[in-house]
């Protein structure tokens, strides 16, 4: 392989990591704090794309790149407002009658019950949009980009490594640094002695769905801007991948799991330019499987003890 080579698909496996990673952080929030398995988060992720389609080719009437830099910046900053927030209110409520009433039940009832989620907002999508495969506007050219020795960059993948690494940031000073990050690390810690000590549960749970699901809008949105398509069935692939990427980083462990998606991310590009794209999932899970073999936690998970 050559430089240009090399170089052109690190940025690939950098874009593609990106996306898994920004969905895999929703996964490893709910887990830490709750301790659930959300399988309906690829599916927000799959919703937040069609609300960025309809935001952006229904509503703004957008139908391919924008030339104007002012504008373009304008518009992209109103598409991640409106869908992380759209999805962010839409994981409140998921967790507010899906998962909440069940928060003391037998672990199995909130699990099954993500799964009825994931197949409501499929039907939903399927209602309202239809079955069949969408094309979404990219705003940023794809074909535009600049020259690293024989390799050709193109801005739309800069566009979303730097989104995502810039998401990926903020959520990690939140978490440090404020009242409400500490109060999510306390609850991942220990939920009853965090509530003694005055922390609101309830608040701290539904702060912790609309941020996951915030970012997973957020992903919908690169979804878009990146492939040009969106499909109701995607958040399967999409969360699937970003659920191994969770649990290969660490689940519960965000930088895990930003860790996770982007070393998926190289593992499938690179498979697949040594010409196995046919085989790439099954050497992701081979991976998986070993590191779990000889570091069950993930690669940066800690043990913890199970709570009583």
């Amino acid at each position: 392989m050559d430089v240009g080579t090399l170089t052109q698909q690190l940025v690939n496996a950098l874009t593609l990591g990106a996306i898994y990673a920004l969905i895999a952080l929703g996964y490893t929030m709910v887990y830490g704090i709750i301790e659930l398995i959300n399988f309906a988060h690829g599916d927000v992720f799959m919703v937040g794309s069609f609300v960025s389609l309809w935001l952006l080719a229904d509503f703004f009437g957008l139908r391919g790149p924008i030339n104007n830099p002012a504008e373009l910046v304008g518009v992209l900053v109103v598409a991640f407002v409106f869908s992380m927030v759209v999805m962010g209110l839409v994981g409140v409520v998921i967790e507010r009658f899906a998962y909440r009433p069940l928060r003391n039940a037998p672990r199995l009832a909130p699990l099954i019950t993500a799964i009825g989620v994931s197949f409501i907002l499929q039907n939903i999508i399927q209602i309202w949009r239809g079955p069949a495969q969408l094309n979404s506007p990219q705003l940023i050219n794809v074909q535009a980009g600049f020259r690293v020795g024989s390799a050709e960059v193109h801005w739309i993948s800069v566009f979303v490594i730097a989104i995502a690494v810039g998401l990926i940031i903020g959520l990690h000073l939140f978490i440090s640094r404020t009242r409400m990050g500490r109060a999510m690390r306390s609850t991942a810690l220990d939920r009853e002695a965090a509530q003694l000590m005055g922390v609101d549960i309830n608040t701290t749970i539904a702060v912790t769905f609309f941020i996951g699901s915030a970012l997973a809008g957020a992903a919908g949105v690169v979804q878009g801007l990146y492939y040009g398509y969106t499909f109701f069935t995607i958040g399967f692939q999409g969360g699937l991948k970003a659920f191994t990427a969770a649990v290969l980083g660490g689940i519960g462990n965000t930088t895990g799991a930003a860790l996770g998606g982007f070393t998926i991310g190289f593992i499938e590009v690179f498979a697949s330019q040594a010409g196995y794209a046919n085989w790439s999932e099954a050497i992701v899970f081979s991976i998986l499987i070993l590191v779990l073999v000889f570091r069950p936690t993930g690669l940066l998970g800690q043990p913890t003890a199970e709570r009583g």
